[in-house]
C-alpha cells in the first residue's frame, strides 16, 4: 500500500512539473515574439527615416545648385522664371520631418501591450485549466452523513443527493446533527493532504457548499465565514454568487455554473472553487490555518415556500 502511495505521489509530481514547464515555455515564447515584432517595426521605421533623409538631402542639393546658377546669371527674366518655378514646386518635405514618429512608436508599443494582454488572458485560461486538471487528480469519494443532517433535509439512499423537505423528519437525536441551519456534512473528514470533489448545482436558486471544520456549531445559526469554521461558495437570488468571507465577497460570473469543483490543500491553507464545465477558476480562500479535521459541507437552501422553486437537490457527482 505504501509503495502505491509513493508511485502516485511521483506520478502527480511529474504531472505538475510537466504542466509548469509547458506554461512558462508558452509565456517566454510569447514575450520573445512580442519583442521580435517590436524590434522589427523599429528597424523598419529607422530605414524609412533614413530613406526620407536621403531624399531630402538630394532635393536640397538640387535646389542649392539651381540657386547658385541663379546667383550668377544676369538674365533677370530667367531669374524670375526660375524663382517662380522654385516657388511653385511642391515642397512637401522639410528638415522637421526627419524624426522618429513618436506617435507611431507609441502605437506600436500599444499593439505590443495589447498582444501581451491577450497572451495574459490565454495564459490565465491555461493556468485555470491546468489547475483544475491538477486538482481533479486528488478526487475523493464523498457521501453524506445522515447523522449530521438537519431534520428538514432529505438524503438519497446512496448518500449523494440532498434537498430540503416540506416537513421535519423524525430522526434520532445525535450531538453531531445540525438542529439549526439546513446543513449536512460528509462522512469523510480530512486532517492533512489534498482532496477534491464536485457538486452539481444545476437548477438551484440558493444553496451553499464547501468545507467545514469538525467543531462547527450544530445548534445555532452564525455568520457563514472562516471565523466560524466555514469556507463556502454561496448562491442566492438565482444567479448571485458570493464567497463566504467576512464580509462576503460578491463574485461576477459571466455564466452560472452547473457543476462546481471544490479543492482543498490542508497544509497550504487553500480552498478553491472551479466551474467544471468552463474549466475556470471561481474563487480561492488562501492563507488559511487549519488545525482540525475538515469535512465537505452542503446546504441545499429553502425550496421556495412549497412552490417547487429551488427544489432540485445538490448532487455529489463522480469526477471525470
Amino acid at each position: 500500500m505504501s509503495l502505491l502511495i509513493i508511485l502516485n505521489y511521483q506520478r502527480n509530481t511529474e504531472k505538475e512539473r510537466s504542466t509548469s514547464a509547458e506554461i512558462f515555455t508558452y509565456l517566454i515564447r510569447s514575450i520573445e515574439r512580442c519583442q521580435s515584432d517590436q524590434l522589427k517595426m523599429m528597424e523598419e521605421q529607422q530605414k524609412a527615416a533614413e530613406k526620407q533623409a536621403e531624399d531630402l538631402i538630394k532635393d536640397l542639393h538640387q535646389e542649392i545648385t539651381e540657386l547658385e546658377q541663379l546667383s550668377h546669371t544676369d538674365d533677370h527674366l530667367h531669374v524670375i522664371k526660375m524663382s517662380s518655378s522654385l516657388d511653385t514646386r511642391p515642397h512637401t518635405k522639410n528638415w522637421t520631418e526627419i524624426r522618429s514618429d513618436s506617435d507611431v512608436n507609441v502605437n506600436s508599443l500599444h499593439r505590443a501591450l495589447t498582444h501581451l494582454k491577450k497572451t495574459h488572458q490565454e495564459l490565465k485560461k491555461k493556468l485555470n485549466q491546468a489547475g483544475l486538471k491538477w486538482a481533479q487528480a486528488y478526487a475523493v469519494d464523498v457521501t453524506l452523513d445522515p447523522d449530521t443532517a438537519n431534520p428538514y433535509l432529505i438524503l438519497s439512499d446512496d448518500g449523494k443527493q440532498v434537498s430540503r423537505g416540506h416537513v421535519k423528519q423524525d430522526v434520532p437525536e445525535n450531538p453531531k446533527r445540525f438542529s439549526q441551519g439546513l446543513r449536512v456534512l460528509a462522512k469523510q473528514g480530512f486532517s492533512s493532504g489534498r482532496f477534491y470533489y464536485e457538486v452539481q448545482v444545476k437548477g438551484k436558486t440558493e444553496c451553499f457548499f464547501g468545507v467545514a471544520r469538525e467543531s462547527i456549531k450544530r445548534n445555532m445559526t452564525f455568520t457563514q465565514s472562516p471565523d466560524y469554521g466555514l469556507w463556502i461558495l454561496n448562491l442566492k437570488n438565482e444567479n448571485e454568487y458570493e464567497a463566504g468571507e467576512s464580509p462576503p465577497v460578491s463574485l461576477s460570473l459571466r455564466v452560472k455554473p452547473e457543476k462546481v469543483g471544490v479543492f482543498v490543500d490542508y497544509e497550504e491553507g487553500l480552498v478553491s472553487f472551479y466551474d467544471v464545465e468552463s474549466r475556470s477558476h471561481i474563487y480561492s480562500f488562501t492563507g488559511q490555518t487549519f488545525t482540525e479535521k475538515l469535512y465537505p459541507v452542503f446546504n441545499p437552501g429553502r425550496n421556495g415556500n412549497g412552490k417547487g422553486k429551488n427544489s432540485n437537490p445538490l448532487i455529489i457527482t463522480p469526477v471525470s
